[in-house]
């Protein structure tokens, strides 16, 4: 039990050789054991409307080039009365309500924003989905080296791997591997975890990580 009476869950540690370490104690502050999946909806809403460009765009009859002249006489013709040949209702006129280029993003309040981290998090100890490593080293920046840990700690699939700095060997070598993500423990979101199968994460990442949602 914490000091505040929040009862504590265990994951096991691993070092970069799949090796179990030991079992460690998850801070019950964060790792509650609570997943808000209508809070997660909400959050993942945001930051994918938040990754749109918002640059669609189409023309209304103003914009299109033409049409300065009356096709013909307004009456005596039998035919219906037009003022432009680029009328919405005339093949290459303008668009009527069509999209315009416009910001879709949004904030939502920062505590709903960390619980929805939190959230995230336990949903992936939940699912023991989570793998915590003492340290991610790599003695030189080649990909089969990260694919080995990765390999041996059955997280080839998807990967989110939090680190506590970034490093450049661990950075050049996940570039060829689809779908792996290099995060730290200050810049990584709900939306991160939640879009990948696994969460590897440092020891002093995860402990960084709880300083970083309780400061």
């Amino acid at each position: 039990m914490t000091p505040s009476g929040v009862k504590m869950s265990s994951v096991p540690l691993y070092n970069k050789e799949g090796r179990l370490v030991k079992e460690i104690d998850l801070d019950g502050r964060v790792f509650d054991g609570e997943v808000n999946k209508i809070l997660l909806h909400q959050v993942m809403v945001m930051y994918s409307q938040n990754k749109r460009s918002g640059s669609a765009s189409t023309k209304t009859r103003k914009d299109v080039r033409g049409g300065g002249r009356k096709p013909w006489r307004q009456k005596g013709t039998g035919r219906a009365r037009a003022g432009s040949i680029r009328s919405p209702i005339w093949r290459g006129g303008g668009v009527v309500f069509g999209p315009h280029p416009r910001d879709y993003s949004y904030s939502l309040p920062k505590r709903m924003k960390r619980q929805a981290l939190t959230s995230a998090l336990n949903s992936k100890v939940e699912t023991k989905e989570l793998v915590v490593i003492e340290a991610i080293a790599l003695g030189e920046p080649k990909t089969k080296n990260l694919v080995s840990i990765l390999s041996k700690l059955k997280a080839l699939e998807k990967p989110l791997i939090v680190l506590n700095n970034l490093d450049p060997k661990i950075l050049q070598a996940s570039r060829n591997l689809p779908g792996v993500s290099i995060r730290t423990a200050q810049d990584f979101n709900s939306y991160d975890v939640m879009r990948h199968r696994k969460l590897i994460i440092e020891k002093v990442a995860l402990e960084g990580l709880v300083s970083r949602i309780w400061k």
